[in-house]
C-alpha cells in the first residue's frame, strides 16, 4: 500500500483518520468508526447500480460500515490512499468469501476531525 500526503497540518490530520478508517477493515474491527464518522455523514454507495445507495446520519453511515467490516471472510487490499487537505482518495480491492474480488474508490472528506462524505466507485 502507498500513501501520498502533501505537506499541510490538515492533509496529516486527514491522513491519520484515513489509517485509522482503513484499520476498522483491515482489522475486521468497527469500534473507532463512532468515533470517526460525523452526525452529518453521508455515503453514496457503490451498490445497487447504476447510482449506488444514499446513507444519510451517522447511524446509517456506522451501521453500513460495520457490515461490511464485518463479513465473515471477505477483506480489503488497500492499494493507495491520497491525501490533499480534507480530501481524500482511497484504492481498494475487496476479496469476497468467495474468493472473487472487485477493484474500486472510495472519495472521502473530513471536517472537523470527523468522516463527513464518502462516494464509492467499482469498477465494471
Amino acid at each position: 500500500m502507498s500513501s501520498i500526503i502533501d505537506s499541510h497540518p490538515e492533509s496529516r490530520r486527514t491522513a491519520e483518520i484515513m489509517r485509522r478508517f482503513n484499520d476498522v477493515f483491515q482489522l475486521h474491527e468497527p469500534s473507532a468508526l463512532a468515533e470517526l464518522v460525523g452526525e452529518d455523514c453521508v455515503i453514496e454507495n457503490t451498490v445497487p447500480a447504476p447510482d449506488g445507495a444514499r446513507h444519510a446520519g451517522k447511524a446509517a453511515c456506522v451501521g453500513l460500515w460495520t457490515a461490511i467490516a464485518t463479513q465473515p471472510g471477505t477483506r480489503f487490499d488497500i492499494e493507495e490512499t491520497f491525501v490533499a487537505g480534507e480530501r481524500a482518495t482511497i484504492r481498494w480491492r475487496y476479496w469476497m468469501a468467495d474468493g472473487n474480488s472487485l477493484r474500486g474508490v472510495n472519495l472521502m472528506r473530513v471536517e472537523g476531525g470527523r468522516i463527513v462524505e464518502a462516494m464509492g466507485y467499482v469498477k465494471g
